[in-house]
């Protein structure tokens, strides 16, 4: 077995004496960690075990069109902002975001359409055509919705919970906001009518959760999205992924691709490196993981002992959905097509059982349809769209056989995208890429295929997730969906912002302690 030194990786050099941080993934937690490490003077090295950066953001060029695999919705573009203040730059001068107006349209299976508008009055003019008994509901709603961002993502949010003490300390405003309750439970309490419900209750699906379960706490993110927006990058979300790369590279560090790690090297309890797939050891100060949680665990820290996170504890945790998604081209435009669409099929609460309790495919489902060339038409040639379609599906403990389910499983929504959204959709695509579970969980390393990592509910979110300090281990540390605070663009990010409190100064390791 060889060492290799991470001064002669890329981005290095022999004579810089930095302490060093290996990152492991290169997905937005990892980008972001390996900034704010890189701001605070350790010199960084991203692994990243694919031929390029991103990890879930990872980008597909094929015949001309560019797929972003995701995210594709934006919200709280002052967490990404903050990265390049860190660099003494300004985000404006490499990403160019667009404020999306509505944020979503929403479809219900008889075709009846709900703008989700950015402007307050707006939202109130589609309620009032809805169900218009429910406008003072909405608004007390927004206030909860409020009330839960302000505790979860203001106070809680960058917050390391290392303790039960940490815990303890805030589960009085946990009790006060109800956070046992599910959102859906939130919602209608104040909202009767069963369509504005699901409008107002889908986005625990986002991160990966079940509104009929996941704890009312992610209702914040209602107000989140009224508070600043959804947004999408020109050039898609890969562009961010490219800029990030940038910063770290201008501040000296690394991200090197084609290098998967196999195992966490731990020396005396604490982390002291990485063996790559090839065999090859880079020795490091710090180690932050951006893999998979539970992958984290059971398969990279496989030769160490552990107390918490065993196996065992690992199977018996609760995983999010995973999703099929078509990616597709078409040689047309279909200009009527806003840049998010939900397409929402006739079951609400009993899909989602299927998804998450039964784990069956249903003959029904739900949509996400994006259309980034709504906005940025650059990512397809002269006259066509890109396009891609998101069903949320079981993760792999289904057992589902998508080597046989996947492909008429498409078949049956593209039949239904042609039938009642894009006309003659099977005679226009002249692109078409699919991903299953299996490229989850293959291609992601995500435990049981899961999208998005440990599913958020209220046992297993803050103190109960997989902790930004590793409970196993010294001088190791996660960041990500599968950790505090969870799944989304704001949490991946937000969870590096974590490390700066629990991350010891470079100092430390400079002085030989």
């Amino acid at each position: 077995m060889s060492a290799v030194l991470a001064s002669d990786l890329p981005g290095t050099t022999s004579q810089d004496e930095r302490p060093h941080a290996i990152v492991i993934g290169s997905g937005f937690g990892g980008l972001a960690a390996a900034i704010r490490l890189g701001s605070r003077g350790y010199r960084v090295t991203v692994l990243e075990k694919r031929d390029a950066p991103g990890g879930r953001a990872y980008v597909f060029h094929q015949d001309g069109f560019q797929f972003d695999a995701g995210p594709t919705i934006i919200t709280a573009p002052f967490v990404l902002e903050e990265l390049w203040q860190l660099c003494g730059k300004r985000m404006d001068d490499d990403i160019d975001l667009r404020a999306m107006d509505p944020f979503y349209q929403i479809r219900f299976h008889d075709g009846e359409i709900f703008n989700y508008w950015s402007g307050v009055d707006a939202v109130r003019e589609e309620i009032r055509r809805f169900a218009p008994e429910d406008l003072d509901g909405y608004d007390a709603y927004m206030k909860a919705s409020e009330a839960n961002y302000r505790v979860g993502f203001e106070k809680l949010g960058h917050v390391a919970f290392n303790s039960v003490a940490d815990m303890a300390k805030v589960v009085p405003e946990l009790v006060m906001l109800r956070a046992d309750r599910s959102v859906y439970a939130l919602v209608s309490k104040y909202i009767k009518n069963e369509r504005l419900r699901q409008v107002l209750s889908f986005h625990p699906l986002l991160v990966g959760g079940n509104p009929f379960r996941a704890s009312s706490a992610y209702s914040l993110i209602s107000y989140l999205e009224r508070a600043f927006g959804v947004h999408s990058a020109m050039g898609g979300t890969g562009a961010i992924v490219r800029a990030l790369v940038k910063l770290i590279e201008g501040q000296g560090s690394a991200v090197v691709c084609d290098a998967g790690v196999a195992q966490i090297m731990v020396k005396d309890g604490r982390a002291c490196g990485v063996r790559l797939d090839n065999g090859e050891v880079i020795a490091a100060d710090v180690v932050v993981s951006n893999a998979d949680s539970a992958t984290t665990y059971q398969k990279l820290l496989s030769e160490t002992p552990r107390q918490r996170w065993t196996d065992a504890k690992v199977a018996k945790a609760r995983y999010s959905m995973s999703l099929m998604v078509w990616y597709f081209g078409t040689k047309k435009r279909y200009e009527d097509i806003p840049h998010h669409m939900i397409i929402l099929g006739p079951r609400y609460k009993a899909l989602l059982k299927d998804i998450f309790d039964r784990k069956v495919l249903a003959e029904d489902f739900s949509l996400y349809l994006h259309r980034p060339t709504a906005t940025d038409p650059s990512l397809a040639p002269p006259g066509c769209d890109t396009f891609y379609v998101l069903s949320p599906v079981p993760h792999q403990q289904s057992g589902i056989d998508w080597a046989q389910q996947a492909e008429p499983y498409r078949q049956r929504i593209e039949q239904h995208l042609s039938k009642h959204i894009l006309p003659d959709l099977e005679n226009q695509v002249i692109s078409s890429r699919l991903i299953t579970p299996q490229y989850f969980e293959n291609e992601l390393s995500s435990y049981q295929g899961a999208a998005f990592g440990m599913e958020p509910i209220l046992t297993q979110s803050a103190w109960f997730r997989p902790h930004n300090q590793s409970e196993e281990v010294e001088n190791l540390y996660l960041v990500g969906a599968g950790t505090h605070p969870g799944a989304g663009l704001p949490g991946v990010i937000s969870s590096a912002r974590v490390l700066d409190s629990v991350v010891p100064d470079p100092q430390v390791f400079r002085q030989g302690a």
